[in-house]
């Protein structure tokens, strides 16, 4: 692949530049894990700026800085990988009105590691025929992996409004299809659950505040955004990631 000429190495330039005074702001602020996010994707933009420049003293200048910021980013990865085994890791993401991309995929695809083979799912709202087809896009992300789960543990409410039998029939469905991929859905009810939680064996948990209703209903059937999530604009709500050693049990 050829080199950028001039005004791409001063695009990659600026870019990079951009991308890592913001991980140092973000680093200021204790925003640990976005602050990485944004070194990692900085070290990589100013990398292209040293092979494609042939100013010695900005190449010097360069890989100097890039030295230094490779130095923080393996700082602050420690940082993190500590507070992960302390139990005190706490990330937060502020979902506002009418953002996207925040699929499924996007938000979770993190946390789901290889290692991953059991899910806990607290939510109260799968009962309607959209919470439903929601928790079916969820059953779904865990299927395609990498992560290897072997059993959903769903715990909701019954749906008072006269469908029950529609939600118990749905569910019985999905945990049938389930089952084709290896999958056991174990399913409890209860009248008095209120919290939203999803929960990982590896050690993961994510509190969304509206549970995994988080979408608004699409304008129509055949408007973007009505089978990728990632394009349908969300309601504003609150994810709360934490991480234990131990995850318990429902």
């Amino acid at each position: 692949m050829s080199r950028p000429g001039s005004d791409g190495t001063a695009a990659l330039e600026r870019a990079g530049t951009e991308t890592v005074r913001r991980a140092v702001q973000l680093d200021a602020a204790s925003r640990f894990q976005e602050s990485l996010v944004c070194y990692q994707e900085g070290i990589d933009l100013l990398l292209q700026v040293v092979k494609a420049t042939t100013d010695e003293a900005k190449k010097h200048r360069y890989r100097q800085k890039i030295s230094e910021y490779m130095t923080r980013a393996e700082n602050i990865k420690k940082h993190i990988e500590k507070e992960k085994q302390d139990g005190k890791y706490h990330k937060q993401i502020r979902i506002e009105e009418n953002a996207t991309g925040f699929g499924y995929e996007k938000l979770f695809h993190e946390y789901l590691t290889e290692i991953v083979s059991e899910v806990w799912v607290e939510d109260p709202y799968i009962r309607q025929v959209h919470q439903l087809h929601n928790f079916l896009r969820f059953c779904e992300m865990l299927v395609k992996g990498p992560c290897k789960v072997k059993t959903i543990h769903l715990l909701t409410s019954y749906d008072e409004g006269g469908r029950r039998s529609q939600q118990m029939s749905v569910l019985e469905e999905i945990k049938q299809s389930l089952s084709n991929y290896g999958v056991t859905l174990s399913i409890e009810f209860s009248s008095s659950i209120h919290d939203r939680e999803i929960r990982f064996n590896n050690g993961w948990v994510i509190e969304i505040g509206r549970g995994l209703d988080y979408f608004k209903r699409p304008e129509g059937r055949f408007s973007i955004g009505y089978w990728d999530l990632d394009l349908r604009p969300c309601q504003e709500t609150i994810v709360n990631i934490f991480h234990s050693k131990h995850t318990k049990k429902m």
